[in-house]
């Protein structure tokens, strides 16, 4: 036995032990994303006003008043979540809040917010319908079915089928994982939600297109090797890059959480678990599901032309 020979079975050797724990968290990540699937049908998701339609009000106070002073006052009168968000210049908040349509039992809101104190000047108030609310929920789907078509599309482009289908099964899992939470939690979903799932999609995608061109590249560069030795190769050699990348994206998703308050808080929530899943699922089913489709080192290797038609 030569010199390589002996190097490519130690290294092998030292690499088994990452196929259990490989397929071990692919059974882990299929059950509990069937498990999200069946928590998503079952309780919904807890809409927002950008989906179900309702009221946003501009009103300017004493730049000293605070959103958490606004809030209770607004919850109780109208006995539902408001969103209190900062506006452009201080003192001015904008109020979202279901639509009360009988005149009679929706309160006035100087009334409401006269504990205050201060002078309130409404500066602007409108409403929107559920009509437009159900618009944005299939453009927001549309949005969603387009990205994922792309998606697709430029991995069956640039990757084997199957390695492509890890990297597929790898997103909607990631995808699943953050709308479950929503609908467990019954956090409001609207707009800022929707837009993190597409980041995530793009993160999530990143992740499994680095592990994959890694394990391509193996398995054109060691043909004798066995594919589960590949992928845990491919793995070990990209863990330092993705968990550097991941955990610097975490630290500034959590800044973002702790400071941007309550408007920023889903979205932040949204990015938070979507990173870790896409990290998760990108070694895990990212990685195994090609292996159990079969893929092989002839599947990358070039077929030659015969010399006569």
């Amino acid at each position: 036995m030569n010199s390589t020979s002996i190097n490519n079975s130690l290294e092998t050797g030292k690499l088994k032990y990452l196929t259990k724990w490989r397929y071990i968290s692919s059974i882990l990540s299929i059950v509990l994303m069937l498990v999200s699937l069946s928590v998503i049908g079952v309780k919904g998701f807890n809409w927002g006003l950008d989906f179900t339609g309702g009221v946003v009000t501009e009103i300017q106070l004493d730049h000293r008043i605070t959103a958490s002073e606004i809030q209770p006052l607004m919850t109780a009168a109208y006995q539902q979540d408001v969103s209190v968000i900062s506006a452009s210049e201080p003192g001015r908040w904008v109020l979202r809040y279901a639509n009360i349509p009988d005149e009679q039992l929706r309160p006035d809101l100087r009334q409401v917010l006269a504990p205050l104190n201060t002078d309130i000047t409404v500066l602007n108030s409108s409403i929107v319908g559920p009509q437009v609310g159900q618009e944005l929920v299939e453009q927001g789907s549309i949005a969603l079915l387009i990205a994922m078509l792309c998606i697709m599309g430029y991995l069956s482009f640039r990757f084997e089928w199957r390695l492509a289908s890890g990297a597929l099964l790898a997103l909607v899992h990631d995808v699943v994982f953050v709308l479950a939470f929503f609908a467990l939690s019954q956090m409001e979903f609207n707009l800022t939600i929707l837009a993190a799932i597409l980041a995530i999609l793009g993160y999530s995608l990143n992740d499994s297109i680095i592990i994959a061109d890694r394990i391509r590249e193996q398995l054109v560069a060691k043909l004798q090797w066995k594919t589960s030795d590949i992928n845990n190769l491919a793995v070990k050699t990209t863990f330092s890059r993705t968990m550097i990348t991941s955990g610097t994206t975490l630290l500034t998703v959590v800044a973002l959480w702790i400071m941007g308050g309550e408007p920023l808080e889903g979205f932040s929530i949204a990015m938070f678990i979507g990173i870790l899943t896409g990290t998760w699922s990108s070694i895990s089913i990212g990685a195994t599901l090609p292996e159990f489709l079969g893929l092989k080192a002839q599947h990358y290797q070039e077929v030659p032309l015969p010399d006569h038609p």
